[in-house]
Order: C-alpha cells, then structure tokens, then sequence
C-alpha cells in the first residue's frame, strides 16, 4: 500500500507498523475533509496485507482529534422523520468499527485534547496512551442540545462503566489524563517525554511477534463481545489454528532453548518473551 493522496494526514510505513499523523490546524476539527481522508486510510489499513500495528498521533501537541465539525452537523438534513436504520448505513459508526475490527492493532497516541468525534475514533481503537497533566477528553455533544453520535454513547460505557459515562456525557466536564486511565479509558498516562517512546517500543515488540498470532488473539478478544461460551468457542478454535502455525511450533521450541520453564527464566518472561521478536 502507498497511503498517497492524503493532505490532512502524513502516513509513514516502517516494515509492519504504519504511523498516521494528523495535521490540520488549526485544532485538528473533523473537517468533511478529515473525515473523508481518516475513512479512507481505515478502508486502506483493513486492505493492507502487510500492516499489523497501526499508530495515529497528532502534530499538534495540544490537539489529539477535536470534536467534528458543528457547522457541518447543522448542514446535515433534517427535512424528513428520523428514521431507525441498520447500524452499518452509518457511515461514521463503520469507520469507527473497522478500526476496532481489523487484522491490525490500533493504537491512539493521545498528547493533547480529545473530543466529541474524535474521542468516538480514539475509543474504537485497541489501545489508547495519554499525557500526565495534558490529555483531556471531553464528549461536548450534550450541551449542544445533541449526545455523542459516532458510537459514543456506546463505547464508552463499555470502557468506564455507564455510571462514569453517564458523568461525562451528560456533564460535559473534562476528564484529566489521570481519572481517564484509572477508569479504563487510557491504558496508561505517561509523562509528556515519554509517551512517544513508550507507545514507538510497544508498537515495535508487538510486531516482532509471529503475525498469525497477533491477528488471531485480536480477533479472539473481540469474542469477548459475545456471550461467554460462543467467545470460548471461538477462541478453541483460534487457538488450533496456531498450534498448526510454523511460527508457533517454531517459537514454543525456542522458549524452552533460552529457558523458559525455568525458575530462572520465569522471573524474566517479559524478557524471554522480548526475544522470542523477530529483529
């Protein structure tokens, strides 16, 4: 894939992982524009046989995603009922769900402010990373006499319990990096020198590994989403696909060979693990 053609968003490839940066001063508000080009790049990351980690991030320090553009929401028709349609005839809401489904794993790298839509984009994600005393998140849609329509109001009480989604819709209060990844929205808070590092080494580890496995334990995670004993099922089976992988024979005889099993190589398993990468 060449990720060409895109003037809001810088796409940068190095071997497995593809880094989007978005840039459109002057506080990243999703534009028509925007929005058209972060649809297209998720269509092009779903297609890419070649990607497994994928990291977005903001040239703006201050602005991760802002809310979408309010002056495009009023352009929107209203002329006709409101009418219940299939969840997939929502544009915006398939976006969102092809980043939380793909073959790939999605991690947001969220340095400054995020809201409204851009938010509903960051908790579709896999993974999300904040900044200490910088990162907020904010649903603003509420106070504006509409709620969180790009999935918000479904993800995010998935996330942090509808009781603390309730807080943050209903209140549109500012959630602090801290509060945000003490109640699940981000995985972790880091200092502001150190986010970038952190989420750059873990993007790297995860796809050193065999990429059967990363695919497929992505994919028996979100089971998880359905009943208890069909997401079981699910992962049985996933699991014997991989028990007949070439890189998971080869990788589970090359963890005993550098000790795993060991008392001594037990307390280091992060590390053995680490070696069990590809260069």
């Amino acid at each position: 894939m060449a990720y060409e053609g895109y003037n809001l968003i810088r796409v940068a490839r190095e071997g497995r992982i593809v880094t989007a940066t978005v840039d459109a001063p002057p506080i990243n508000i999703i534009t028509l524009d925007l929005y058209a080009e972060l649809a297209r790049l998720s269509q092009e990351l779903a297609d890419d046989p070649e990607a497994l980690v994928f990291v977005l991030k903001s040239a703006d320090p201050d602005f991760f995603l802002a809310h979408f553009d309010v002056g495009a929401i009023l352009s929107f028709p209203t002329d006709q009922p409101a009418a219940r349609e299939a969840w997939d005839r929502n544009i915006y809401h398939a976006m969102c769900e092809r980043f939380r489904t793909m073959d790939k794993v999605t991690i947001a790298q969220i340095e400054g402010r995020v809201g409204g839509g851009g938010s509903e984009i960051s908790m579709s994600f896999d993974m999300r990373f904040g900044v200490k005393g910088k990162t907020i998140v904010n649903q603003m849609e509420v106070p504006l006499g509409i709620l969180p329509g790009g999935t918000g109001t479904q993800r995010m009480p998935r996330l942090i319990g509808r009781h603390r989604a309730l807080e943050v819709i209903l209140g549109g209060i500012d959630l602090d990096a801290e509060t945000a990844e003490r109640w699940g929205y981000l995985n972790r808070a880091l200092a502001a020198d150190e986010i970038g590092p952190y989420v750059e080494s873990l993007a790297r580890r995860i796809a050193s590994f065999p990429v059967e496995a990363v695919r497929l334990a992505k994919e028996s995670v979100n089971s998880a989403d359905k009943p208890l004993h069909e997401g079981l099922a699910d992962e049985s089976y996933l699991f014997q696909q991989l028990l007949r992988t070439e890189s998971g024979q080869r990788n589970m005889k090359r963890f005993l060979e550098i000790g795993g099993q060991t008392r001594e190589g037990e307390r280091k398993i992060a590390e053995l693990n680490g070696q069990l990468g590809e260069p």
